[in-house]
């Protein structure tokens, strides 16, 4: 287990130490708690306002149209100029057959 020795400012202290006596806990547990949980709502998935859906969904309309119409030759040769790339680890040689044949002769993955 790690140790950190950490300088508050006295309110600070006094604030925590409260909380963690209202808790019923240690003021070390009371801060690793806190930290956890301050630590965790960064991979917590957050609801989206609708207006910011609008916005990104305008945006993303926008993206689409300026970036025009490809025949679908265009789009072969596009395909046909990309770099290969090695499937990822742990992504068997089962699993890519399995995504050939859902994606259909459209699409190369090798």
């Amino acid at each position: 287990m790690g140790r950190l020795t950490l300088r508050l400012p006295d309110s600070l202290h006094q604030q925590l130490e409260m909380l963690a006596e209202h808790e019923a806990v240690s003021l070390n547990q009371y801060i690793v708690y806190a930290l956890t949980r301050q630590a965790t709502l960064a991979y917590t998935v957050q609801p989206v306002a609708d207006k910011a859906i609008r916005e990104q969904r305008a945006a993303y309309s926008a993206l689409l149209q300026s970036l025009g119409q490809g025949t679908a030759d265009e789009i072969a040769a596009a395909l046909a100029e990309r770099e290969p790339a090695e499937p990822e680890e742990g992504l068997t040689p089962e699993v890519v057959e399995r995504l050939r044949r859902r994606l259909g002769p459209t699409y190369n993955l090798s």
